[in-house]
């Protein structure tokens, strides 16, 4: 598979045009049972039905047809890196959006705080969306956990999620996730996927055994789930690559170290458009290309909340005026994957885009929504070619071949 980040660095050419992804986790929807419209359909959204009619539109596959993705391999895809070459686990992703001290050797884990019975039967995952202060505190009951040979700290994420990273010899991210993703199942057990990764499970399996002890009076938080075994990536640097100085803004650390991970230019926001936009006008003006992540549209499709869904879309919406007067020679908007609210997840359905810039071609009567972008004129392409037709759009791409 050909994509961006393959192609772009032999013909990317140097322009003063200025870029600017938003990108509205989990936008994608399935439509509701009763009245047979999606999320995006049945939400008002008059801006971006605007810069549908007088942009160009498509839907984009994220990477493969048919494949759901997590939000670390999705953005992969986005920024032009084929998630299947460069594979992260998300706990480094999160230790490098965390600004950890984050080493060659180390493994770091993505841990969601739960609720499980008893049996030790998972109940929540995400043990009711605890707030980050309650997440501070239990992981910092956490770093009693005490393990031969290993040093570890477990350190807040957001909400429900924490990272713990591991330091010692030996270690590998070559383990399976203890997070079965469903309830009414225990945690599956973690298993190596090859010999020197067998230290790492044991290390593991010591730190669950004394999480059990330690959080066995806390509610509804009384355990964790391990996901994203990971250790320090080695990516092609987005300057390099695309040619532009490039920066993120995201209010959740994971998105910020698939970024950082590319050598973007970082900054943590609030998880609040009004602070996001805020911080964008501040700063856009001295990059090329601006990359901002709006997160809440996915935590409303997780938990299966159609109209809250919808009221996000319409907020993103009131702030797309904000994002025009920044005067970008191209304004992309998508999401990362889809979350349809009907089925309370990540999917793998087709996620609608679309581009606004002087070289567009409209399609008339275009609205932006699943089926409406279905008909514009760039068609439904793998989400590792956006990057290219940024590019495209923005002159900044030389033609290939003679």
């Amino acid at each position: 598979m050909v994509v961006s980040s393959d192609v772009c660095k032999s013909l990317h050419r140097s322009a003063e045009s200025k870029i600017l992804l938003m990108v509205v986790d989990g936008l994608g929807g399935l439509p509701h049972q009763q009245t047979g419209l999606s999320e995006l359909e049945m939400a008002r959204i008059p801006n971006l039905d605007r810069l549908a009619a007088s942009g160009s539109c498509g839907l984009h596959t994220p990477v493969v047809p048919g494949m759901t993705l997590g939000s670390g391999a999705a953005h992969l895809g986005l920024f032009g890196y084929d998630p299947l070459k460069y594979e992260i686990g998300r706990g480094a992703l999160s230790a490098l959006g965390l600004g950890l001290d984050f080493k060659c050797g180390d493994v770091a884990i993505r841990l969601n705080f739960c609720t499980t019975d008893s049996e030790g039967v998972i109940l929540d995952r995400r043990a009711g969306r605890i707030s980050t202060d309650k997440c501070r505190q239990l992981c910092e009951l956490l770093q009693r956990v005490s393990i031969s040979g290993v040093e570890l700290e477990v350190v807040p994420e957001q909400d429900y999620r924490a990272v713990a990273k591991l330091r010692g010899t030996g270690l590998s991210d070559r383990v399976t996730d203890s997070d079965p993703q469903i309830t009414g199942v225990p945690p599956l057990p973690l298993t190596a996927l090859s010999e020197e990764a067998d230290r790492t499970v044991e290390v593991a399996n010591e730190f669950l055994l004394q999480t059990k002890k330690l959080l066995e009076n806390e509610r509804p938080s009384n355990m964790v789930l391990m996901r994203g075994f990971g250790s320090y990536p080695k990516l092609p640097q987005f300057s390099d690559v695309y040619g532009v100085r490039a920066l993120a803004l995201a209010a959740y650390p994971m998105y910020l170290g698939v970024a950082a991970a590319m050598g973007m230019d970082v900054v943590a926001t609030y998880n609040d458009l009004e602070a996001e936009f805020s911080t964008l006008e501040e700063h856009f003006g001295a990059y090329d290309f601006a990359y901002l992540h709006v997160k809440p549209t996915d935590s409303a499709g997780e938990d299966s909340d159609f109209e809250r869904k919808i009221g996000l879309l319409e907020e993103v919406d009131a702030f797309i005026p904000r994002a025009e007067a920044l005067s970008p020679d191209v304004l992309l908007i998508t999401g990362d994957h889809s979350t349809p609210a009907v089925m309370g997840s990540h999917s793998w359905h087709p996620v609608p885009f679309v581009i606004s810039g002087s070289w567009t071609l409209p399609m008339q009567g275009t609205a932006f929504s699943e089926r409406g972008c279905a008909g514009g004129v760039l068609g439904n392409v793998n989400s590792t070619f956006l990057m290219t037709l940024v590019l495209a759009h923005a002159g900044r791409l030389a033609k290939f071949g003679g």
